[in-house]
């Protein structure tokens, strides 16, 4: 075991990360992360509110994105977004969450979950669960159907976004009608350091995912669990019934390997969708490349437009397929 690798050590290094992320959202003259992110594709209008959840775990925080069509209430996106399950990064996710608003005719709930190693697993899944079952219950009163629901997430949030749907195909609901699972990590019981790129200097290193797995599940042997690693090895149920999945992997992204083997897990139990790998990019290359990101975007904006909302035109906005 690595010195990183150490909970206490992870913890450590996990909390100053958490520093630095925070630092970086207030700096002057609008050059912070959030303000950055609520500049890219101005186009997409930001139209938003907040609201908070309650669940067993904590008050979750989240940002409603409202899609500017008027009619009667919209279907719900909620999305999960990434960060190492240790990084409290609701506002990177304000591009996606926009353009999932406009392009999908849904109204989008970006979810500020709680985070490691203050609150390890199994707290941020659970939450999670209990976030999305509460929106599904309460659409009639916040302006959105919660009969009509699908979940998603990037990175970290992908794997939140996994685990929810399984809780929800365990507990018999709430009902999903589309899991969206972006460069997400599905396999923590296998070590970073055991994982392998395409290429010999992936954006995430052994030593990050050192931090991120300590961090967020101390005890080794939980790593295997289901909620954590459903692409792992030991996880070996029956996921028939599970919600449909669009899985997006990354080229060169050191989580690739594991997000193909759940999308094929996915494959056998008739819930795939689509499998959508993105060439020539690495773990969260949306957040610098436009055109990649507009073009994922898209493909995962007409997944969501037609599992919850096939009556809603196409806009032509946006970008199209490509393989």
């Amino acid at each position: 075991m690595s010195l990183l690798a150490r909970p206490g050590v992870a913890s450590f290094a996990a909390k100053s990360i958490q520093r630095l992320a925070v630092a970086a959202d207030r700096r002057p003259s609008g050059r912070g992360s959030a303000a950055a992110s609520h500049g890219r594709f101005p186009e997409f209008p930001r139209s938003v509110r907040e609201l908070t959840v309650p669940t067993s775990v904590a008050p979750a925080r989240a940002v409603v994105y409202l899609p500017t069509s008027e009619g009667p209430p919209p279907p719900v996106h909620v999305n999960f977004h990434g960060g190492g399950y240790v990084m409290p990064l609701t506002e990177i996710d304000d591009p996606l969450c926009r353009f999932l608003a406009a392009e999908a005719g849904v109204a989008v709930v970006n979810v500020d979950y709680v985070v490691a190693p203050q609150h390890p697993f199994p707290a941020p899944p659970r939450q999670a669960f209990e976030v999305v079952r509460w929106i599904a219950e309460q659409g009639s009163e916040h302006g959105w159907d919660g009969s009509r629901l699908s979940v998603g997430g990037q990175s970290a949030g992908g794997g939140l976004a996994a685990a929810v749907a399984r809780q929800a195909l365990e507990e018999g609901g709430p009902g999903i009608a589309l899991q969206v699972l972006h460069y997400p990590p599905l396999d923590l019981a296998t070590s970073a350091r055991d994982k392998r790129a395409a290429i010999a200097k992936p954006v995430l290193r052994p030593w990050m995912g050192e931090i991120f797995d300590s961090s967020y599940v101390p005890d080794p042997r939980e790593r295997a669990d289901r909620l954590v690693s459903p692409a792992g090895a030991a996880d070996t149920a029956d996921l028939k019934g599970i919600a449909p999945a669009l899985v997006v992997t990354a080229e060169y992204d050191l989580l690739k390997a594991e997000g193909v083997r759940y999308a094929e897990r996915l494959r056998r139990a008739g819930a795939l969708v689509e499998h959508h790998d993105v060439l020539g990019v690495d773990h969260g290359y949306d957040g610098k490349n436009d055109q990649k990101a507009l073009e994922t975007y898209a493909v995962i904006a007409r997944h969501v437009r037609r599992a919850l909302n096939p009556e809603a035109p196409e806009t032509g906005r946006a970008a199209p397929h490509t393989g």
